[in-house]
C-alpha cells in the first residue's frame, strides 16, 4: 500500500508531479489519497485497484468501482511521472475498460476530472470519453481531495460507452 500512496502522490501533487503532465500541483496542495481511503477501497465489494509494475517498480495504478448494474467509476488513475508519455496509461485504461465490461457487464465508465485540467480532459476525449454536461462541486474543506489553491474548482463528469 505505501507504494500506491507514493505513486499517486508523485503523479498528482508536489514537485515530483511536475516531471509529468498530469500534475495538479498548481491547483491543489496536500495528499492525493491516504491509507484509510486505500484500505476502504481494497476491502469494499465491487472495487478493484489494478497495478502495472515491473519486478522492482510500481509504474501505474487505477481504481475502478462498480456503481450500478450498468455503470463503473474510474478514479485515482496514476502513472509514474518518469514513465508518462510511453503508452502505459492508454494500455491500463483499455484494460480496465474491458474488465468493467466483461467481468461486471457494465455499459458505461464514468469519472470526474477537475474542469481546469483541460489537457487531461482532452486526453480522455481522445480515448472515447465525452463530457456529459454534468458538473459536481469540488469538495472544498475535505482534505481527502486536497487543499485547494483556487476557489473556482469544479468537477466535470466524463462518460464512455464500453
Amino acid at each position: 500500500m505505501p507504494q500506491i500512496l507514493e505513486l499517486v502522490q508523485s503523479a498528482y501533487r508536489g514537485e515530483t508531479s511536475r516531471q509529468g503532465w498530469t500534475t495538479e500541483a498548481d491547483l491543489l496542495d496536500g495528499g492525493r489519497t491516504f491509507v484509510e481511503e486505500l484500505s476502504s477501497i481494497i476491502s469494499a465489494a465491487d472495487n478493484k485497484i489494478i497495478l502495472m509494475e515491473t519486478a522492482d517498480k510500481l509504474l501505474a495504478s487505477v481504481h475502478i468501482k462498480k456503481r450500478t448494474q450498468r455503470l463503473a467509476y474510474l478514479g485515482m488513475f496514476a502513472v509514474s511521472p518518469d514513465r508518462q508519455n510511453q503508452g502505459l496509461g492508454k494500455r491500463l485504461l483499455q484494460y480496465v475498460e474491458k474488465l468493467a465490461a466483461h467481468d461486471w457487464q457494465c455499459q458505461q465508465m464514468e469519472m470526474t476530472v477537475i474542469h481546469q485540467r483541460e489537457a487531461l480532459i482532452d486526453w480522455y476525449i481522445r480515448r472515447g470519453y465525452r463530457l456529459s454536461g454534468d458538473q459536481r462541486e469540488f469538495p472544498y474543506g475535505d482534505e481527502r481531495y486536497g487543499i485547494a489553491k483556487r476557489h473556482d474548482l469544479i468537477l466535470d463528469v466524463l462518460l464512455k460507452d464500453l
